[in-house]
């Protein structure tokens, strides 16, 4: 008999479980059997073709419809060589699908008009026409290519399992087989009061009838508890860490009467929204609480975050504490710190002439500093000096110490691992608190499960004198002569006094890529013969001898040096420039009021996401902005109609659904993140919003006064088997 803990090498013997290992990662009985079917196939009905994607690895339910014997010769250098094809089509009521086999006659021979069976290849094009070339293949009746027969289920639905080239879905569904029937009956580990309340299947009953179900109801219930499974883990990793935060307490900073911040708001030249205000109130007590502060502010782009965050350090640095803002790229962290000197002013020359009484000083860090700069600043952070300090990774390096670190504040999160946010909040004596900030709004089941040791704080009322940007699809493919029109549109904005933005995908010059983030990448799609993404190296080649010509332009991408990356960035800020040619370095915290143009090329291959980022770089100050969205794709295909959802709205939250939708979930729970392979297979943040609530509050009533979960030591023992720790952190801030 075998446990879930049995190495699946004991179960199966040592070939196919080397299979297994090699080509799923699955080493143990648990492994596989958490390896579920991807989708059941209903032996009455065949698989829709049309669905199909080119490239993708496939197993489909069809019928066959006809099959042609061809023979000719291949010219080879050993001389003339026979060659056979037999070209089968199969179908599914509504389409057809080729299936292309060479020198494979012993193989087909089982393969006749009406013969019914699943096919598995990879799907390729030929002449605009889809097939599969040589694929295998498991009849339902008769023999086949395994000794294993699909029509072996008495079920009226067959499990359809994630599969590889060499593993495929049948030689899986037998292995489960000889699994379960020597599996010993799992003990539960939910609470009985749990189940009946909840109406679950018991977890040994849910796994077995979550791979061999009678009917799809069978399979939903099974579907419906193992995804309790994960959610229930999740948000119980979550609890027990915010049990032992607020365990342990941070040193409180309250507000101070004519401290920094007073005088700052003094000097603020315009009026603080309400939901500034607001928020700003809420930071201001949680600052002051030893319970310590654990909030994640997010804000539409351009909302204002950075004063609220910058508002909150002078209230620590006005209780005698530092203010860390982690952010990461040097381009933001230098603008970070160069902005906030501007707004503090006199406030910001600590020691110096012209200084005022009170006043700090703010610290830049990062990697490309010169030595002597370098070593100015770690004195200054050191010494306490420094109230504020800025940086990218350099300020998690070991030699970076703090006087006495109070508030740590990480922008745009998502480019942080929780190692590096924690290593961070390492420096402090005691906990300091914690801001994380984002301008990409999180749609509330991510919030729920992501962040759930955060509380959650919005900003989206846009300061006054905002204006508008209108967003459009240029589809150059249907009307190539609209990109002429794009260049114009900016020869006319500069023309007008203003400034440009054009967003390329890559950098060039031989380099593999640009500083596109994976995370922020789209959902993968299959278009045949695509050529390589624009480079910005060569693009403002490209503009500069031609259509652009005349105009200033400046190259600005992340692996210019840092002097460079600043020089350019300075120019164009100070107007020096007409037009600035990047990739997505300009993505976040860029501020330049005079931009009121930007063309993003080759859009398609941009995230929904990171398209609101870029598209909030324009329009910042008193003229209207206009964002043009350059692109090859197809109307009508999934990359156009994410690009015109995003052209239809500004709205970041609506925006965020869309991008929560079109994503692969194992991508947003945090499986690329952390480079570990997912153990959540089930869970949907976009269709388990009720599950994902629930569970976070079953895992609240359970923590409480027991975050060990002593008193549930199976149910302590699964989670840990079920989602490990590390994963956990990365789930928290992925």
């Amino acid at each position: 008999m075998a446990k879930m803990t049995t190495p699946l090498v004991e179960v199966v013997g040592d070939r196919t479980a080397k299979l297994f290992s090699t080509s799923l990662h699955i080493e143990t009985v648990a492994d596989l059997l958490r390896h579920y079917p991807r989708r059941l196939a209903e032996r009455g009905e065949l698989t829709d073709l049309a669905s199909l994607r080119v490239d993708d690895d496939v197993t489909v339910l069809a019928e066959v419809r006809s099959i042609q014997n061809f023979s000719n010769f291949s010219r080879k250098s050993s001389g003339n060589r026979r060659l056979e094809r037999t070209e089968v089509v199969v179908g599914d009521g509504r389409g057809t699908l080729a299936l292309t086999f060479f020198n494979a006659g012993w193989k087909v021979r089982d393969l006749t008009v009406g013969t019914r069976a699943l096919f598995a290849g990879k799907v390729g094009e030929f002449r605009n026409k889809r097939q599969l070339v040589n694929p295998e293949f498991q009849l339902l009746v008769g023999g086949g290519l395994d000794d294993f027969q699909v029509d072996d289920f008495a079920n009226t639905v067959l499990p359809i399992y994630p599969a590889t080239a060499k593993l495929r879905t049948w030689t899986i569904a037998k292995t489960i087989d000889t699994v379960l029937a020597m599996l010993d009956p799992l003990p539960d580990p939910l609470p009985e009061q749990l189940l009946a309340g909840q109406r679950l299947l018991g977890l040994d009953s849910a796994l077995r009838q979550m791979h061999r179900p009678k009917d799809w109801a069978e399979w939903g219930a099974a579907k419906r508890r193992l995804k309790w499974d994960e959610a229930l883990g999740v948000q119980l990793a979550l609890a027990q860490r915010r049990m032992i935060s607020r365990a342990n307490p941070a040193t409180a900073r309250p507000f101070k009467d004519g401290g920094l911040l007073a005088a700052f708001d003094q000097r603020l030249p315009f009026e603080l929204t309400a939901g500034q205000r607001e928020v700003g109130e809420l930071l201001a007590e949680e600052l002051a609480s030893k319970q310590g502060m654990q909030r994640l502010l997010q804000g539409e782009v351009g909302s204002g975050k950075t004063i609220v965050a910058l508002r909150a350090m002078l209230q620590v640095v006005d209780a005698g504490g530092q203010a860390a803002l982690l952010a990461p790229t040097e381009v933001l962290a230098t603008q970070h710190a160069r902005s906030i000197e501007m707004m503090l002013g006199e406030l910001a020359q600590g020691g110096q002439l012209g200084g005022s009484e009170n006043a700090t000083r703010v610290a830049l860090l990062t990697g490309s500093l010169s030595t002597r700069a370098r070593r100015a600043a770690l004195l200054e952070v050191a010494g306490g000096a420094a109230g504020i300090v800025v940086g990218t990774h350099a300020l998690i390096q070991e030699h970076v110490s703090f006087a006495e670190l109070g508030l740590v504040v990480v922008d745009e999160q998502h480019r942080f691992g929780v190692e590096q946010r924690d290593a961070l909040r390492g420096k402090a004596e005691r906990p300091p608190h914690l801001l994380v900030m984002t301008a990409t709004p999180i749609p509330r089941t991510v919030a729920m499960t992501v962040f759930g040791d955060l509380e959650t704080s919005v900003l989206s009322e846009l300061p006054k004198g905002r204006s508008p940007i209108a967003t459009s699809v240029v589809g150059v493919r249907e009307h190539p002569a609209w990109l002429a029109r794009v260049w114009q549109r900016i020869i006319e904005e500069v023309a007008g006094g203003h400034q440009a933005f054009i967003v390329c995908p890559r950098i060039g010059d031989g380099e593999p890529e640009s500083d596109v983030d994976p995370d922020d990448e789209p959902p993968e799609e299959s278009e045949p013969s695509r050529r390589p993404p624009l480079a910005a190296t060569e693009v403002i080649r490209l503009l500069a001898e031609g259509p652009l010509a005349g105009l200033r332009l400046g190259l600005l991408h992340g692996r210019l040096p840092a002097e460079e990356k600043d020089r350019v960035m300075s120019a164009f800020s100070a107007g020096d420039l007409d037009v600035l040619v990047s990739t997505t370095v300009v993505e976040v915290g860029v501020d330049v009021p005079n931009a009121t143009v930007m063309a993003v090329l080759d859009a398609e291959r941009f995230g929904v996401s990171q398209l609101h980022q870029l598209r909030g770089r324009i329009g910042r100050g008193q003229a209207p902005g206009v964002c043009l969205l350059v692109t090859e794709a197809p109307e009508g295909s999934p990359s156009r109609e994410r690009l015109d959802a995003v052209a239809a709205t500004s709205d970041g939250f609506e925006l965020a659904q869309l991008d929560l939708e079109q994503r692969r979930e194992g991508d947003v729970l945090g499986s690329s993140q952390s480079g570990r392979r997912s153990q959540l297979k089930l869970l949907s943040l976009l269709r388990d919003a009720e599950i994902i609530a629930e569970a976070r509050q079953v895992a609240n009533d359970l923590v409480v006064g027991d975050h060990r979960l002593t008193k549930h030591p199976q149910l302590a023992a699964w989670l840990t088997s079920l989602v490990d720790q590390s994963q956990v952190d990365f789930l928290e801030k992925a």
